[in-house]
């Protein structure tokens, strides 16, 4: 069936109403009255209701009111249907074969549609039409062949608001660039407020885009192209606080004293109030942006932004035009990052780069900007995640400051000379950045955050954009802070060189203390009623007993501190260490603790074997109530050399140790793992600690009442001074809890 020029498939079908016979009027008659009630109406309407009496145009007028049905339908994703359900429904479809124009829309309507459909499930169904469709079917430029449609769709630079495009009232111009513009609209098929953002039909940004599902990404619902010029309409969440390029603005016209919190909820209240939108009340969010200085603000808007890309990055997304233009912001001032995906140009003769990347050069990274440069032999295939860290390092720097970290200003244009001058600024250290700029109240670890982003090799920069937020993430956590960056000059900083002096202590003093008690103890209750022979042995063998295991502890303990200690005391002189070295330490550290402790308790167990067997084969009559009462004073001992040493050793692993690896970056959630096992561990240990004083207060009842006399003190001392002890380890365990639990929260964000 031949038909008038090809229109657009999703433009609202205006029909040509001045036909040469009376016959084309009434079809285009129906065909306008059809169209109409589909625009007016919510529900799809009866075609039946629509066509002609007169036998010889109903049949030429049910063809095009399905096609307009089909469209329809397909497009607004309104009950779509397929031939064979008009067939059904319609009997007089059956009384000849279907037209291949009908079945060619049908074809490309479900190709635009997203679905995955094959010619030759056509010429299977439709096997009169084989011929004709495998010709219609495989060609690439579908143009509609309803009829009386008009020749092409609205040009891009003729859209305005006011005017509806499919199925979109465009309402207010929200932005426009080189290629696109952007309305908020109304999609009058799902009742609801969207973006909508209308391109030339290139490139692949709606395949991209439509991977993406993260809270700090704009979300796109779908697309639809328009045909003639080749439209591409993407809709997407409507974010209404306005972009970062308007913060930025503000803070340029702030002085650095003033900023805060309040100045981005400002910025995103004057953007609702000029759109007609309510301020959020009672939100958490707004609260806590309230009470954060400039800098933390800034970190808190990074930290996010970070996570979207490493999100990006972890599904082989690049975003390639990081800048304050594309970050959209909510009502409550959430970053949401939008306009993935921009394709590059491999060359700057004719149109210049700024063309294609609309004047974003400036936050390029160096090997982005080696990409558009036509002398680089970089590809836009060798760009990953730390080239759009670095972007994001710029725009936070820029939010931060005021002024971007390279002065850029100055290389205007998108010529090589421009780009030769971008490139030659990013190659310096990053000692020579302008760290005056930086607010005095800056916390070290955004100064840090930025500073490696910002390194000319990217193998020097944070290798995944979770690294990069953990250290954001640090700014935003106090105790977290305190304890990444100590004050300079503090005994935490100092005491991370202290390794085996501080281990010697924490273990020694505890298992000293227990050696005393234990061998007055047993002195007295069981060998001090033997012979004098009995005793000298008991003392020669105790003695050596404690004095090996004493050699063979420090020995063992030393052997688990060394890997640890050569790790700390390279990271201090500026040695490089591999992910995989800097995990092992990382977990050394936190098992440093529990290995010690099991160490010393396997000592004292083989202590309360080894000596009684040593004084029997010595030939002194040692009974077996003896030995075991000898035996169970070396495991409360044992309890004690355990429990005081783990959390000793603990709260100085997890408060001077454990922080050094953080600004390293490369923790995961194995290391959450870690940290949590730890915490479990602690509660265990904390039991023993409570039972050591108890244990000696239920010794009493078994130690004959003629020798209790000789025994108080020591007994004393054990039930108080293990009373004692418990009140600092639990506060130790406190502590202890609370250092878990922050570097728990910046690990696992």
């Amino acid at each position: 069936m031949a038909h008038p020029a090809p229109p657009a498939s999703g433009v609202t079908v205006q029909p040509d109403r001045s036909p040469a016979t009376s016959r084309g009027n009434q079809v285009a008659d129906a065909v306008e009255r059809f169209a109409a009630a589909w625009q007016n109406s919510d529900s799809p309407p009866d075609l039946r209701h629509y066509l002609p009496a007169a036998p010889a145009i109903r049949r030429v007028s049910l063809i095009e009111l399905i096609k307009i049905d089909l469209a329809n339908r397909w497009q607004r994703g309104t009950a779509p249907k397929r031939l064979a359900e008009y067939v059904e429904e319609l009997p007089e479809l059956r009384t000849w074969p279907l037209p291949p124009d009908l079945i060619y829309e049908e074809y490309h309507l479900r190709r635009r549609a997203g679905g995955s459909v094959d010619v030759g499930e056509y010429t299977a169904a439709y096997p009169e039409q084989a011929e004709q469709l495998s010709q219609l079917l495989t060609t690439e430029d579908y143009h509609s062949t309803l009829l009386g449609a008009p020749a092409a769709p609205a040009k891009l630079d003729d859209l305005d608001a006011g005017q509806r495009i499919d199925d979109f009232d465009l309402m207010t111009a929200l932005g426009r660039g080189a290629f696109a513009r952007v309305f908020l609209a109304r999609q009058r098929s799902m009742q609801r407020l969207v973006a909508v953002k209308i391109s030339h039909d290139k490139g692949a940004e709606p395949q991209t885009l439509a991977q993406l599902d993260h809270d700090y990404i704009v979300r796109v619902f779908d697309q639809r192209v328009l045909d003639g010029p080749a439209l591409r309409l993407l809709y997407m969440q409507y974010v209404p606080g306005g972009t970062l390029l308007t913060v930025l603005e503000r803070v340029r016209a702030t002085p650095p004293e003033q900023r805060d919190g309040h100045l981005l909820l400002d910025v995103v209240d004057s953007v609702l109030a000029d759109k007609g939108e309510i301020q959020p009340a009672e939100s958490p969010v707004r609260a806590e942006l309230a009470g954060l200085s400039w800098p933390e603000t800034v970190a808190w808007l990074g930290r996010r932004l970070a996570q979207a890309l490493d999100y990006a990055g972890g599904i082989g997304v690049l975003h390639r035009d990081v800048k304050p233009a594309n970050v959209l912001l909510t009502a409550e001032g959430v970053p949401k990052l939008a306009d993935f995906n921009i394709s590059f140009s491999g060359s700057v003769s004719g149109d210049s780069p700024v063309a294609y990347f609309g004047g974003s050069l400036a936050y390029m990274s160096p090997e982005q900007l080696s990409v558009v440069h036509p002398d680089r032999p970089v590809a836009a295939a060798d760009l990953d995640t730390r080239s759009d860290l670095f972007s994001l390092a710029v725009v936070l720097w820029e939010l931060l400051t005021g002024r971007k970290p390279f002065a850029d200003d100055l290389a205007m244009g998108g010529d090589r000379t421009a780009i030769d001058a971008l490139l030659d600024r990013r190659a310096h250290s990053p000692a020579d950045l302008p760290y005056a700029d930086l607010p005095p109240d800056t916390p070290a670890a955004l100064r840090r955050a930025l500073v490696r982003a910002l390194e000319p090799d990217p193998a020097k920069r944070w290798e995944r954009g979770a690294d990069m937020a953990q250290q954001l993430q640090v700014c935003l956590d106090t105790r977290a802070r305190d304890l990444v960056d100590p004050p300079p000059g503090s005994a935490r900083l100092r005491a991370r060189s202290w390794i085996h002096p501080i281990m010697a202590l924490a273990i020694a003093v505890p298992n000293v203390l227990a050696i005393l008690y234990s061998y007055n103890h047993n002195r007295t209750l069981i060998f001090g009623k033997l012979d004098v022979d009995a005793q000298r042995t008991y003392d020669r063998v105790a003695l050596a007993c404690y004095g090996a295991g004493f050699v063979i502890g420090a020995i063992v303990t030393v052997a688990l501190v060394m890997h640890l200690w050569f790790i700390m005391h390279g990271l201090r002189t500026g040695r490089v260490y591999d992910a995989r070295a800097l995990a092992r330490a990382r977990s050394d550290t936190l098992q440093l603790a529990g290995r010690t402790v099991l160490t010393c308790f396997v000592l004292w167990v083989i202590a309360g074997i080894a000596v009684p067997v040593s004084v029997q084969l010595s030939g002194s009559n040692l009974s077996a109530e003896a030995s075991a009462h000898f035996f169970l004073t070396q495991i409360v001992c044992g309890a004690i050399a355990m429990a005081y040493p783990y959390f000793l050793v603990s709260f100085y692993a997890v408060r001077c140790l454990y922080p050094a690896f953080l600004p390293l970056g490369g923790l995961g959630p194995e290391d959450s793992a870690q940290l949590r096992a730890l915490d479990r561990r602690s509660t265990y240990f904390l039991t023993i600690a409570a039972a050591v004083p108890l244990l000696g207060a239920a010794g009493v009842t078994f130690i004959p009442s003629a020798d209790i006399a000789s025994v108080i003190v020591p007994l004393r001392v054990l039930c108080f001074g293990g009373a004692l002890a418990f009140v600092g380890v639990y506060w130790l365990f406190r502590m202890l809890e609370r250092d878990l639990a922050a570097l728990e929260r910046i690990v696992t964000r």
